[in-house]
Order: C-alpha cells, then sequence, then structure tokens
C-alpha cells in the first residue's frame, strides 16, 4: 500500500521507452551563482527545480539580486558584485552545492552572514573550505563544531602572500567553491590567487564542470596538473547573453540501468557525447557489465539483458573516484551479477547527504545480500532469486538512496521505499517517470 510515507514497488519484469532527464543540479547551481556574479543579464534556461535549486534562488533573492521569472525553467539574473545586501541569514537546507559555494563568495565579498542548514549538514565537514578562505584573509567563524556549520562570516582583510592550500581528498565542492569565488578575491585585492592542492584530488569531473562554466563566463583557469590552480589578477565575470542547463548525468544512471537489467531499450535525452558531466562515463561502466550502448550527441540509449528471466550482469571490480554519485547504482546493480562486486575509493560517500557506505550496506543487507564494507570500498556479493527477502527500505533522507532502491524492484519479492518524497533533492518527479518505463 503507498502512502506519502512510503512506496510499494511489485517485482518488475521489464523497462523500456524515452525519458527526458530534468537540468543537472551541479550545473544549475554553479550557473544560478556566476550568473549572480557576472556583469550583464543572463538568460538561463532548463534549469532544474528542485529542493537544492530552490534553496539557491532563495538565497539570492535574499540577498537581493535580481532574478525574474520567464517561464517554470528560465530565469532572467542581473549579476552584481558584491550583492546588495551585505548582512543576510541563510537557510541552506542540506544543498552542499549551495552552502560551499556561497560560503567562499559571501567570505571574500565581507558583509554579515549566517549560514546554516538542516541537521545532516551541519554534520558535513567544511572545515578544509573554512581554513583555505583564512588563509586569504577572510573572516570565518564556525558557530557550533569547529569545522563544521553554521558559519558566521565578517568582514576580512583579504591578501595572501602564499598560495592558498586546500585537502583535495574529502569533498571537490571545497576546491570548486574556491575557484568559482576566485575573482571576487582578485577584484578585491588586484592580486592573483593561486591554489594549491594538498594530497590526491576527488571527484575531478566536477571540478571540470566548475572550469567548463567559469570559462563560459569569461574567466580562464590556469591549470597546472591538479595540484596548482592560478586565477588572474583582472579575472571578472561577463554574462554569455543566455546558457542552457544540460540533462543531470547522474540522474541518467538510474533510467541507464533500467535499461540494462530491465532489457530496454531505454532512451535517455538531454546528456550524450557532448554532455561536459563526469557521471556520463557510467555508461562504460554498464558497458563492461554487458549492456549495450548508443551513443548521441545529446542522448543515450541502453540496451541490455533481463534479469527477472535470470539473466546475470557481468561482475565489476572498480575505482568509483571520479564518479561517486553514479557508483551508488552500480552497488544496487551489484545484486544482479554473476559474481561479488566491490567499489573502491569511494571514501566521499561517508559526508555526503548521509554516510552512503553505512546506508547502503545496511539496505542491500535488508534484500538478503551479503555485503562488506570498509573506510573506503563496498563489496557486493549478488543473490540467488531463492535468496531475496522483502524489505522495506530507509532512505535517510538521502535522494540517492531512494532512487537507487528503485532498482530492487527487478527482484522476485515486493520492495517498499520509504519516504519517496525524499527525491525533491534533485529530481521530484522520479517515481511518476520510473513507473511509466516498468513492466511488471
Amino acid at each position: 500500500m503507498n502512502s506519502d510515507a512510503s512506496l510499494l514497488l511489485q517485482p518488475l519484469a521489464s523497462a523500456k521507452g524515452d525519458v527526458r532527464l530534468p537540468g543537472s543540479k551541479s550545473i544549475s547551481n554553479r550557473v544560478l551563482l556566476l550568473a549572480a556574479l557576472a556583469q550583464g543579464t543572463t538568460r538561463v534556461g532548463g534549469l532544474l527545480d528542485s529542493d537544492d535549486t530552490r534553496v539557491m534562488v532563495a538565497s539570492l533573492r535574499e540577498l537581493d539580486v535580481s532574478l525574474t521569472e520567464v517561464d517554470e525553467s528560465t530565469l532572467e539574473i542581473s549579476g552584481q558584485c558584491p550583492f546588495p545586501n551585505a548582512a543576510a541569514e541563510l537557510f541552506l537546507g542540506n544543498a552542499g552545492t549551495a552552502f560551499r559555494p556561497l560560503t567562499a563568495a559571501l567570505a571574500f565579498m565581507g558583509g554579515d552572514y549566517r549560514l546554516s542548514g538542516v541537521p545532516r549538514m551541519h554534520e558535513r565537514p567544511i572545515g578544509d573550505l573554512v581554513d583555505a578562505l583564512r588563509q586569504a584573509g577572510a573572516r570565518v567563524d564556525c558557530l557550533a563544531n569547529d569545522g563544521y556549520p553554521p558559519l558566521a562570516i565578517g568582514k576580512g582583510a583579504l591578501g595572501a602572500d602564499e598560495p592558498v592550500r586546500i585537502k583535495g581528498s574529502v569533498s571537490s565542492q571545497f576546491l570548486t567553491a574556491l575557484l568559482m569565488a576566485a575573482p571576487i578575491y582578485t577584484a578585491a585585492t588586484g592580486r592573483d590567487l593561486v591554489i594549491e592542492v594538498e594530497g590526491v584530488l576527488i571527484s575531478r569531473p566536477y571540478i571540470l564542470i566548475t572550469l567548463n562554466l567559469m570559462a563560459r563566463f569569461g574567466v580562464d583557469v590556469k591549470c597546472e596538473g591538479w595540484q596548482r590552480f592560478t586565477i588572474p589578477a583582472a579575472a571578472a565575470y561577463r554574462s554569455p547573453g543566455a546558457i542552457s542547463i544540460e540533462g543531470d548525468a547522474s540522474s541518467a544512471s538510474y533510467f541507464m540501468a533500467l535499461g540494462a537489467i530491465g532489457g530496454g531499450p531505454v532512451h535517455i535525452h538531454g546528456v550524450g557525447s557532448r554532455s561536459i558531466q563526469g557521471d556520463i562515463a557510467f555508461a562504460d561502466t554498464l558497458q563492461a557489465m554487458g549492456a549495450q550502448v548508443e551513443w548521441h550527441a545529446d542522448s543515450i540509449e541502453i540496451s541490455g539483458v533481463q534479469v527477472a528471466r535470470g539473466d546475470r550482469l557481468k561482475a565489476f571490480d572498480e575505482d568509483f573516484n571520479l564518479i561517486p554519485d553514479a557508483a551508488m547504482t552500480a552497488a544496487a546493480l551489484a545484486l544482479y551479477a554473476d559474481g561479488p562486486c566491490t567499489l573502491r575509493n569511494i571514501g566521499s560517500w561517508r559526508v555526503k547527504e548521509t554516510d552512503r557506505i553505512h546506508a547502503m550496506a545496511t539496505e542491500l543487507g535488508k534484500l538478503g545480500a551479503k555485503v562488506e564494507e570498509g573506510d573506503d570500498w563496498l563489496r557486493v556479493h549478488p543473490l540467488e532469486r531463492a535468496d531475496w527477502r522483502e524489505a522495506s527500505i530507509a532512505t535517510y533522507d538521502d535522494h540517492r538512496m531512494a532512487m537507487c532502491f528503485s532498482l530492487a524492484a527487478f527482484g522476485p519479492c515486493p520492495v517498499v521505499i520509504e519516504d519517496p518524497a525524499c527525491v525533491s533533492k534533485t529530481f521530484p518527479d522520479y517515481f511518476s517517470v520510473f513507473q511509466a518505463m516498468v513492466s511488471a
């Protein structure tokens, strides 16, 4: 029985059809901030309408940035830097793509700001970013626990004689935040900003998204490997006039998976060979697992096996450092593999919307799977059809947990998804779109 609190999925046999993806969360929130900082007016089309983007839009309006709604997926944004409102209290929910970049931008502007979020956001570390901003002369204080939100931002004395150093091993969003805010620093100081990454930089494709979008707004960053980034003193954002948001490649992973285990074909519109998002590489993982992949410039088509008939995907042992969000989909698909599957280098899962390594291990176990976990790895043993169990899947207020475990409905037992509305963070219509493409 379905309710607002849960969704019952009966066993499924096949999947096929066409899906048009919502706009990318990662691109949407980056573009919203860049347009707000840029000289001129930018028309942003294809914008994702979700909890995380609404948080960013509401925050920019609180900062007196001019945003005009053209239609349900298009905004016109008149940029102004610094923002007109120099004092504000911003509630940013659990939106890391809003919290981290706004922290850096406001810290380099100075003013009187308070940034907070839901309790889980106050458990997600931000100390590495705060330390880097302080090295640059910004004033940022942690109001409760050191290294964690909520934050207070004041007027600092910007200027760094040495490169600003930031750790790369916890979240790529910290480096993204520094990079996007850098032209505010260079305008205030008249100096280059040099950023050096300590250690190995994770989730590099997300940094490529950031650099690509900064270039579209007129700021080119000098990159020396993945360790040193220089933003010149003359850097300034300029509106490109209009920009269109491509579909969300992380959301595409669930529909790619449908094609791989439900026979297909599933034709996904909004991302393809021209995508700037790293998660599109999940198609390569599926191909290695036995799916057929057909690429187009702005779409991708996936066909595969039918696990409901007893077909199996090929097992994998893979490093998922570059595509940590799509890796969660791979963990769910491991249930249908022909042997144990190992996901490596996924330590960033621990500091996401929930501790995703623990959450994934716990919920896969409810279905009957044997699961092993370490600090930064997960091993999932596939299930024989006789070993599946009915389960009620906790989603931990994490949109990706809910979407991943919809794929468990291709087993032989009913599955209940608790709190299915948590998908509103990035894909409010996910389950209606999902159910339109599957057959019992």
